[in-house]
């Protein structure tokens, strides 16, 4: 074997051995230092954790300490207020035991004035048994003198509270008279007559239109007849027609929707009926706005809803020329004046006067006078007694029993 081959092995495996043993050393030095490493960064995580631990708990500590400070604070406040209460019902306590002594003495006094009283009135006991001592040693003429003086001057003194209660008595007694005056002669102004329009009266542009309403054989206007409930006269009179009816609601949609139809021009039976229902529609509106306008411009709220709209449909009748619900508004506001005048009730003046022709609005095949018809409704619906007198009685056909009655029929004339 060759020596040079030894000893290169040789060498080779001591540099090996000692390349080997760095390399290890190097290897483990290494290791440590990235335990070492790796343990300072737990230590300083540790110790971050431990400070943000000592932190919060010292947060806490503080938020602790404040609630308690605030909870102290506010307990020291209720303390406070306690006590002011209580010095306050002690102040309470301490007035009213100075009231109570103060009333005590006013007692006291009272009863000291009352016992001087005692004392002064069996002195004039005393004193005016004296008196009748010495009347008694008068002779009979003075002492009879002396008697119809005492008598004289306490009749006067009642004659004199006798007058004065007479006075007052003589002076609410002609407060009534002039009042009940007043009315009796608002009594004999009022009327009693009602005029009432019946027909009305359509413009046609030209006389051709009346043979189109009449239609071929009669048709149409016995369609119209019917669907309106009314009378159609087609005469002799020149560019018009009359619609008649007593009615008068539907005298009103009978006229407006034949004067719709005229425009229109398109006039056959279904039609007619189409537009008859809507103009029954469109009046019932209008009806039950004029209610609740009249209502309150008379000052009067609170009526039924079926109430308000039969007082709507005086929106289409008239008497003497005038509008009858603008009548039955005008009325109310009149009464209401003259009430107040005759220091009457106002309220009931006024609904009285604002409902006194409500019958007239009522169907014409209904039997009875529109008083009669007008209370019995008000009745029905919820109006006050005295209200429904008011209506009953405006044209005397039952006793008016109050003031407000002949107001509302002094206020219809």
């Amino acid at each position: 074997m060759n020596p040079y081959l030894i000893l290169i092995s040789v060498i080779a495996l001591v540099l090996g051995g000692v390349m080997g043993f760095f390399i290890k050393n190097y290897l483990v030095a290494r290791e440590i230092d990235k335990k070492q490493n790796s343990a300072n960064q737990l230590l300083n995580e540790a110790e971050r954790k431990s400070t943000e631990v000592v932190k919060e708990s010292q947060n806490r500590a503080i938020k602790i300490v404040e609630a308690a400070e605030k909870d102290a604070l506010g307990r020291r406040t209720e303390i406070t207020r306690f006590e002011e209460r209580l010095q306050s019902r002690s102040d309470q306590l301490d007035r009213r035991a100075e009231k109570i002594e103060d009333r005590e003495h006013a007692i006291s006094q009272r009863q000291s004035a009352l016992d001087k009283r005692a004392n002064k009135v069996e002195e004039m006991v005393e004193e005016v048994t004296a008196e009748l001592e010495k009347v008694s040693q008068m002779t009979q003429a003075e002492a009879k003198a002396l008697l119809l003086e005492e008598v004289e001057q306490e009749a006067r003194n009642d004659m004199a509270r006798i007058v004065r209660e007479i006075e007052a008595e003589a002076q609410e007694q002609g407060e009534r008279k002039a009042r009940k005056l007043i009315a009796d002669a608002i009594q004999r102004v009022a009327s009693d007559h009602v005029e009432e329009v019946t027909s009305s009266t359509v413009p046609l542009p030209s006389d051709d239109m009346k043979g189109r309403i009449i239609g071929r054989n009669g048709r149409n206007i016995r369609a119209f007849e019917i669907a309106a409930g009314v009378d159609v006269i087609v005469d002799d009179t020149p560019e018009s027609i009359t619609i008649s009816c007593f009615d008068s609601v539907r005298r009103e949609v009978a006229k407006n929707a034949m004067q719709k139809l005229v425009l229109d021009g398109r006039i056959h039976p279904a039609h007619i009926e189409t537009l008859i229902e809507k103009e029954r529609e469109n009046i019932e509106k209008v009806i039950v706005e004029a209610g609740e306008q009249a209502a309150y411009d008379a000052g009067v709220p609170g009526l039924h809803a079926d109430i308000l709209k039969m007082l709507g449909r005086l929106k289409f009748r008239t008497s003497y020329g005038q509008n009858q619900l603008a009548h039955s508004v005008e009325s109310a506001q009149l009464a209401s004046v003259l009430a107040s005048e005759m220091g009457a009730d106002v309220e009931i003046a006024k609904a009285g006067a604002l409902l006194h022709d409500l019958g007239k609005a009522m169907d014409h095949n209904v039997e009875g006078t529109h008083a009669q018809l007008g209370a019995e409704f008000a009745a029905r619906h919820g109006v006050g007694e005295k209200i429904v007198n008011t209506i009953a009685a405006h044209h005397h056909e039952v006793e008016q029993t109050s003031v407000e009655a002949i107001i509302v029929e002094a206020a219809d004339a």
